[in-house]
Parts: structure tokens; sequence; C-alpha cells
């Protein structure tokens, strides 16, 4: 071998180091961030035999004021619902917490309710009459798990103690309930002022979705009405805007959306949003392409949601979003540009959040999400991790993500007859600037126990603006959606 030969070796071989390093650094580089501290929430209690311990799933939190509402399952069953709901508040802008579970839900509960299970906790503040609630599906074995009713406990004293819940609605022995949410008209000036909502679907007739309203601070519930096309799916989260619209994006055949203008008299045909085709996680992991909406200051709502219609093959999902300012027209699909396209990782499970003192293009999202940094995973290799990302500029361009826990093992989640389970929902509130999400996070179990419990960044996480972009992204053909569980029962 010639001197010219051997130099061009070693000169390939360098490039081809130095390639790799670079590429392994641009597909790990968004999963790495120093100085996040995580607050641990609250600890399942509970030691029937019946659930798994201690595992806490699928939390939903809100704030007003200085106040911040957490709620999430405590105690997951394999095949649906909790032991009981478990909250914990913070008064003094998440400076310090209380933790409690609520009364007069389950069996479990102290005192004792009469439902076996509860599940799918949201949390709602009703700003006129100084109430905060939690609402949650409440679950009777029949002999197996049935979505019983609609539950909501409310709170007179700043989230602190917490009532035995009232009941919204009941399937009277028949039927079967799933997938609730709860929001309140919070703007003094609007014509509804006071109402609040309620949505779930009844899984027994095809996911028919229904909404509730109670305008006494969720004492009392009107009858459930549906859609004017009598829409199914589920997961629906409505949103009020300050002129008293309600819009309420949820999982149908694709994303969509319904919109009330008279207070909840009656609700409009369903639109389509986007398209709902999601990729199947890796190591038998539960998720779904369940929206996860939120709105600014001015009223314009955002809807982010899996999917995988960005990544060639649908062989990953990202983060995607569209907005709206009427829930009848919505924008065209965006990715959030976590990472580059097809760069191998998988982004699932989103919690968005806007800062509601922002609006427009100057308004300030905050969006927690989980994470495969490698997507092509199994049960032994699946590296699960948690991460944010931030915009100043109502979605424009977007931070650098920042890795806030992980790497877990699948293992080391509850387990589910829909696979292990982080939540089928996430949440972000904003506060002063600053964004707190809540989210599971799980450690190598203790003996025959989990490990697994509802934590928010310690000080709420800064907001940054950045430059990253998806504008000019190719959008891939795909096949129907294959994980909905439309038609299946989600609790």
């Amino acid at each position: 071998m010639s001197f010219i030969s051997r130099r061009s070796w070693r000169t390939r071989i360098a490039m081809a180091l130095l390639l790799s390093m670079l590429l392994t650094l641009t597909l790990s580089s968004f999963t790495y961030a120093a100085g996040v501290g995580l607050t641990r929430l609250s600890s399942d209690p509970y030691t029937n035999t019946s659930s798994q311990h201690k595992t806490e799933v699928e939390p939903d939190n809100l704030s007003s004021g200085t106040t911040i509402v957490n709620a999430f399952q405590v105690g997951r069953f394999t095949d649906g619902g909790s032991s009981n709901l478990g909250w914990a508040t913070s008064n003094d802008n998440g400076s310090t917490w209380h933790k409690g579970f609520l009364p007069g839900t389950t069996v479990y509960a102290t005192p004792a309710g009469t439902y076996a299970r509860i599940s799918d906790p949201s949390v709602a503040y009703d700003a006129k009459d100084n109430i905060w609630m939690i609402s949650g599906l409440a679950i009777l074995n029949n002999p197996g798990p049935v979505g019983a009713a609609v539950l909501v406990s409310r709170s007179t004293d700043g989230g602190l103690t917490w009532n035995n819940p009232v009941t919204v609605t009941s399937n009277g022995g028949n039927g079967f309930l799933d997938k609730d949410w709860i929001v309140c008209d919070n703007t003094s000036s609007s014509p509804f002022y006071g109402h609040c909502y309620v949505e779930w679907d009844i899984n027994s007739q095809g996911n028919l979705v229904q909404m509730s309203t109670s305008t006494n601070g969720g004492l009392t519930w009107a009858p459930g009405k549906a859609t004017a096309n009598s829409a199914s799916g589920l997961g629906g989260q409505p949103l009020v805007q300050p002129g008293g619209t309600v819009i309420v994006p949820f999982l149908g055949n694709s994303i969509e959306a319904f919109t009330s203008t008279n207070g909840g008299t009656s609700w409009t045909n369903s639109v389509t949003i986007g398209s709902a085709n999601s990729h199947a996680e890796g190591g038998s992991l539960r998720s779904d392409a369940l929206p996860s909406a939120e709105i600014d200051g001015a009223g314009k709502v955002y809807v982010a949601w899996q999917n995988c219609q960005f990544e060639s093959g649908c062989n990953a999902n990202d983060i995607v979003y569209s907005t709206s300012t009427n829930g009848t027209t919505w924008s065209a699909t965006q990715r959030v540009p976590i990472a580059a396209q097809n760069s191998g990782a998988d982004f699932f499970i989103p919690g968005i959040g806007i800062d509601k003192s922002t609006s427009g293009s100057s308004a300030h999202i905050g969006l927690v999400y989980y994470y495969y940094p490698v997507s092509n995973c199994n049960t032994a290799t699946c590296q699960l991790n948690v991460g944010f990302v931030s915009s100043t500029n109502g979605g424009g361009t977007w931070s650098s993500a920042a890795q806030l826990a992980g790497p877990m093992k699948v293992t080391w989640l509850a387990n589910t007859t829909g696979g292990f389970m982080v939540g089928d929902y996430f949440s972000t509130t904003i506060i002063n600037g600053k964004a707190y999400p809540v989210f599971v996070v799980a450690k190598a179990p203790k003996g025959t126990k989990f490990n697994e419990a509802a934590y928010t960044a310690t000080g709420g996480l800064a907001m940054p603006g950045g430059r990253n972009s998806s504008a000019g992204d190719h959008s891939y053909p795909v096949s129907p959606n294959p994980t909905s569980r439309v038609g299946q029962t989600a609790y």
C-alpha cells in the first residue's frame, strides 16, 4: 500500500468517524438538559390487592391567580381505572404543595364512596363562584369494569379540601360511559360567565359524544346533549373563548371539533381539524392520538396531538398542532420541530399550555411530551423520556428541547390491557410566565411495588423562544390510523 493510499484510507476513516459523531449529536442533542429539578407531588397510599401499587398515572392540571391544582389516578387497575383520584395544590405559585385524595368516590376513599374504581381526572376553576372542580369517571364491576357515572368533586377553599362528589350523569345500570373533561367560562364579560361544561362519551353507543352544563358552580348538571350530527369519538377537551363560545376538540375518525355559541343549549356539527394517523409506539406502550387543547388570551385555540404524517412510512410520531379562532375553520397541520424529520426518534402524548396573558403572534406556548430517542425499539430496549419545548411567537418558531426525566424502562410502568401506562393525556399550566407541566415519572420497582408517581418541575420552567422551525416540512401519505381506541374502552 502506497503512502498516498494509506493517507486516503486514514482520511476516509476519520471522516466516517466524524460523520458518525455528528449524526449521534444530531439525534441526541434534543434529549439532554442540565439543571431541571423535579418535585414529586404525591405517592400512592393504597394497599388493595386488586390494583397495582405504587402507581400514579394520567395527570391534569390548571392554574388561576396564585393557585395550581393537579389531579391524577392513584393505584391503577390493569383493566381500567384506579383506587382513587389524588390531588396536589399550591396556593403560592408552585413554591409549596399540599396533597391528598378525593373523598366519597370509591370504596377505598375516606370516607368511602360506592364505586369500585375511578379514572380520567380533569381540573377546572369557576371564577364566578370561586369553586375548584375535579371531574372523574366512576367505574363499577359488572362483573368487569363498566364506566357508570361522571362525578365532579368541588373545593371552596382554593383546592385544599374537597367535598364528596356530585353526579353529572349516570348510566342507570345501562350503557357504558368513558373519558370525561371539564371546563368553566371565566370571562366576566361573557354572556355565559360561570357556566361550566363537562364532556364524555357513551362507549356502548359507538362513543356518542355528550355535553352537560352547570350554571350553579357545579352543584347540579343538565342532562347530556349530543352534537347536531351525533358525533362519535372520545377524549374531548372543551375550551371557552372570551365571548362565551365553547370549542370542543376530540378524537373521532380524525381530529375533530364542535362548538356552542348559546351557553350549551345546543352543539353544532363536528368539523375536521386534521388527520389522526398515529404510529404504534414500540415496547407495548399505551398511547393514542388524543388531542391536548389550550386557548390564548384572545381566544385562539391550539390543538396538539401525536401524528405520523411527517415521518416516512409512519415509522414514528411527531407532535403536531392546528389552530382556530372560531372552532369551525382550522389551520393546516404543523409539526413541532423537536427534532429533524426522519430523525428516528418518536414523540407522543403531548400536554400543551398557553400563557393567558399573551396572544396571537406573541403567544407563549409550553409543551410537555414523552419520547423514545429511537423509535424502533421493544420492551427490553425502549428508553422512555419526558421532554419540553416552548415558543414565544405563537408557534412560529420553537426552542431547543429540554429533557425533564428519563430514561425509563417501560416495564417500570403500570401494566394495562392497553399497554404499559403513563397516561392517555398530560397537561401544562403557566403561571407568572413559568410553565408547570404535570407528568409521570417511574423508577425501578421496589420489590413487588412500583415506583411511579406524578411530578412537576421545581419552581417551574422558563419558556424561551427559539429558531427551530418546521416550515417547508414534507408530509407523507399514510394508511388509516391503526392505533385509535375509538370504539374501544379507553379509561
